[in-house]
């Protein structure tokens, strides 16, 4: 899609989402009462069953645009239109995951996959445009992200973590004389979200507490983030794959991951293990092993690095220098 599809389509909402604040009264802050994450799971997938048991999309029409599809061109209604209209419920795939110590079942209609090389991982940057309506499809929220100005999935909801990184970016993009970028072949679909991969009781203003979710996007690229610049990306410091860096209630850990335990998640620290050497700095290895360029007759620790941290391990007990206190070693 280009960006004067973009431009039309931003102009022709009124309502964009924009605030974090938690809902108030006139009197003063509204206290939200803190439900059974189970139970409403299961109410939150009786109504999104529902919806998409009577909500039809225009399947016919989005095959006929094909490759060069977007937002823009999707629409959900309650009314079949005609035969080219198919039940969203038919067409969905329907995944879980364990969050929370809840499972949760969410719904996803896979439009595109996308015709890049790339998808991006949870803790990565996206461009992306998309667009989030409640169940009575009202919409509360529609934004564009930029390439200048790309979205932290590190810092959204957790089943956008869990949905976007199954889709690819774009497969090409041109650049006008205008400087508006048109492009082909991007990631389009549309997530059908329980409130606990939602907002859950913390809704934003516009969004009522324990809302079950729908958002439309579009991926069109993505981009690596090393969010504590200290050679590993982010991704690679969520050690127990879960794909949260989440503070766990019942231990005073980071979800697994804050390995010294200071608070402060390890995709987030530049001191992984609390050693004093900065994680950059236990980067040892050396990208030529034929070369002894320090003269201590070991070809691997010649102080330049290769840019991975996480294979210096220096008394050999497997685990990288960058996570042992014990092997405090820098290339400085």
């Amino acid at each position: 899609m280009s960006l004067r599809k973009i431009g039309f389509f931003i102009l022709s909402f009124v309502l964009v989402f924009s605030s974090c604040k938690k809902d108030d009264s006139v009197a003063g802050t509204v206290t939200i009462e803190i439900r059974d994450r189970e139970e409403q799971q299961l109410a939150d997938n009786d109504s999104l069953i529902d919806y998409l048991g009577t909500y039809y999309y225009n399947a016919g029409e989005l095959a006929e645009i094909g490759l060069d599809a977007g937002i823009q061109d999707i629409i959900i209604s309650e009314i079949k239109v005609d035969d080219e209209y198919q039940l969203l419920m038919d067409n969905v795939v329907k995944e879980s995951v364990t969050y929370e110590d809840t499972v949760y079942d969410y719904y996803v209609l896979e439009l595109n996959l996308g015709g890049g090389i790339e998808s991006p991982t949870f803790a990565d940057t996206v461009q992306i445009l998309y667009e989030g309506t409640l169940l009575d499809n009202s919409v509360f929220d529609f934004k564009f992200f930029p390439d200048d100005n790309p979205l932290d999935l590190a810092g959204v909801i957790t089943g956008w973590r869990r949905v976007i990184p199954n889709f690819n970016v774009a497969e090409s993009f041109v650049i006008n004389d205008d400087g508006l970028v048109d492009y082909f072949n991007s990631g389009l679909g549309i997530m059908f979200l329980p409130s606990g991969l939602a907002y859950f009781s913390g809704a934003p203003t516009g969004i009522p507490s324990y809302s079950p979710l729908v958002f439309k996007f579009e991926l069109l690229r993505t981009g690596e983030n090393d969010h504590d610049g200290d050679g590993i990306p982010s991704y690679l410091e969520d050690l127990n794959g879960d794909g949260e860096f989440l503070l766990n209630s019942d231990v005073d850990t980071m979800d697994g991951d804050d390995t010294d335990n200071d608070g402060t998640p390890n995709y987030f620290d530049a001191d992984d293990d609390g050693d004093g050497v900065l994680t950059i700095n236990e980067d040892l290895e050396d990208t030529d092993l034929s070369v002894d360029s320090d003269g201590d007759g070991d070809f691997t620790n010649d102080k330049n690095g290769d840019g991975d941290p996480t294979n210096d391990d220096t008394d050999g007990d497997g685990i990288p220098n960058y996570l042992d206190p014990d092997d405090k070693i820098s290339k400085l």
